[in-house]
């Protein structure tokens, strides 16, 4: 037995004067292990001479006494044994992450592939997943947070250019419509010549190729 005892931060003792128990956590998913609780007899008899003396008193309450400073030494004696078996046992069941020093359990949190605990190296094939639904969820609420009118709009419609007031008195226009509502000028002016189908440009009152009055 080694003089020193290896221990790390990730576990809780649940030891009481009448045995040992410990339980060992991942610090990544909080997952652990628990050993089995070992009995420690002496504390079965410390524990019955304290019964006795509460009800007796006088020579037993000595031997009580005695046996309590027994049990402090020998009950630190047995703790230390029983948490270095403990340690020695769940050991292979953890690993140290050579890049965060975190202690992760093998099973759930520890990229063979990688020799790097997966909050250091995840799996790509998991982040992957996770990248592509977490996309998924942002164009459903953005399609939720659409109006029902805008929903109808098809992408040529989106890529239109569309007005906020009229062009000819400058009242505010509430949707995208073809023709004002106050005046009833058109808003939305066509972007081909009607005599020789060429592309207009914005804005222009005749065709750049025949020389037709676009309105």
């Amino acid at each position: 037995m080694s003089e020193h005892i290896e221990f790390v931060s990730n576990y809780n003792d649940l030891s009481t004067d009448r045995g040992f128990q410990f339980e060992f956590l991942c610090n990544r998913c909080g997952s652990g292990i628990r050993t089995r609780f070992q009995a420690w007899t002496i504390g079965s008899v410390s524990g019955a001479l304290d019964t006795a003396s509460s009800l007796f008193g006088g020579i037993l309450s000595q031997v009580a006494d005695v046996g309590e400073r027994v049990r402090s030494a020998a009950w630190q004696k047995a703790h230390d044994e029983a948490l270095e078996n403990a340690i020695r046992d769940v050991k292979s069941e953890f690993v140290q992450c050579p890049r965060c020093s975190s202690w992760v359990c093998r099973k759930s949190c520890w990229n063979e592939k990688r020799g790097l605990c997966k909050e250091c190296a995840p799996d790509l094939g998991v982040e992957m997943s996770a990248a592509q639904a977490s996309r998924s969820t942002e164009e459903v609420w953005a399609h939720a947070a659409m109006s029902e009118e805008d929903k109808h709009l098809t992408e040529a419609d989106w890529r239109e250019t569309i007005r906020a007031t009229c062009p000819q008195c400058n009242a505010p226009l509430p949707k995208n419509v073809k023709f004002c509502p106050e005046c009833g000028a058109r808003v939305i002016q066509d972007d081909k010549c009607k005599k020789c189908g060429a592309k207009l440009q914005p804005g222009a009152k005749f065709c750049t190729e025949c020389g037709e009055k676009t309105s």
